[in-house]
């Protein structure tokens, strides 16, 4: 006796589907991993039109403001009002998460390459776990020292032959955008358990937004009006910037997650580099030298050997 179609199909759907879920997860990671890595090419583009950092990240962050507001909104629905504890939670991650990172990223990007920022924000991991020592004890393991050995040796490499073209500039842009990176590590270490309290889609958007004011008023403090005049390619710029290598990306990663988990879109974003690098050579016409090649290697394998050898949450 032949079993009717849907008998046989049954224990098919749950596997198809799950194959699904993991293919759409790694294209999700794999794409907002690009568009994440587009926002430096961006920044180097806008920059050659004459603005400046306090007015190319104002541009940036009104027009992300609407976007992150609605996402705010559409989180908050349903949920009971944030505590005064909450509120000053949000304020205090939104400046050091978004606005500090976000100010020193742009003005460090006017002194060194799009492939060596990508390449010192690509350490990120490596800062939480060091924050993680300092402030709670947390121990590192061999595997991770080895790693994050192995990362450290790539950014040098790569930033002492850009050292050798640039002079200071390449050690000042270095610096700022490895504070950058310390910034938004702190946002990491310390969000852990508001995520929980509120949900992470509430605080990226109550956060985000908080850092958006925050440089409405920078510029608002620090340029006259006239400063807003910039050229239309600017504004254009700064439209790409705020959603397609902003909101865009943060949405993907955030559905990636779901769907793959945050080791797997991890290991995913490693794409990232290879394409600010690629988008860098193509786009701003950045040389790629045999330097760039190996300490973006280098640092590849340094950040997938820590997450490999990292301890997994459990649940």
């Amino acid at each position: 006796m032949v079993p009717p179609p849907n008998v046989l199909a049954a224990p098919c759907q749950p596997s198809q589907a799950a194959r699904k879920n993991v293919v759409t997860g790694l294209l999700l990671a794999f794409f907002g991993a690009i568009a994440f890595s587009g926002k430096a090419i961006i920044v180097k583009l806008a920059y050659r039109h004459g603005v400046d950092a306090v007015t190319l990240i104002m541009y940036r962050m009104l027009f992300a403001l609407p976007i992150f507001a609605v996402m705010a909104w559409w989180a908050s629905r349903g949920k009971p009002p944030l505590s005064q504890r909450d509120w000053l939670g949000v304020v205090g991650l939104g400046v050091t998460g978004y606005y500090l990172a976000s100010h020193l990223d742009f003005a460090g990007l006017a002194y060194i390459s799009a492939s060596l920022e990508r390449l010192i924000l690509y350490l990120n991991p490596t800062l939480v776990m060091m924050l993680g020592w300092m402030l709670y004890g947390r121990r590192i393991r061999w595997g991770q020292a080895l790693g994050m050995a192995i990362s450290y040796c790539g950014v040098v490499l790569v930033f002492g032959h850009e050292a050798q073209l640039q002079g200071a500039d390449a050690a000042w842009g270095a610096l700022l955008v490895f504070l950058s990176a310390v910034s938004y590590s702190v946002y990491l270490v310390y969000s852990g358990e508001m995520v929980r309290r509120i949900g992470a889609l509430r605080l990226v958007g109550l956060a985000t937004m908080v850092a958006c004011l925050c440089c409405l008023l920078q510029f608002a403090l620090l340029r006259p009006l006239s400063a807003a005049q910039v050229a239309p390619e600017v504004i254009w710029l700064s439209v790409l910037n705020a959603t397609l290598c902003t909101a865009a990306p943060g949405l993907m990663v955030m559905m990636a997650i779901e769907r793959i988990g945050a080791g797997m879109t991890a290991q995913t974003g490693m794409v990232g580099p290879l394409s600010t690098i690629l988008m860098g050579v193509w786009i701003l016409g950045e040389p790629f030298t045999l330097w760039v090649a190996a300490g973006t290697a280098l640092v590849i394998a340094g950040i997938f050997v820590f997450t490999r050898l990292s301890p997994q949450p459990t649940h």
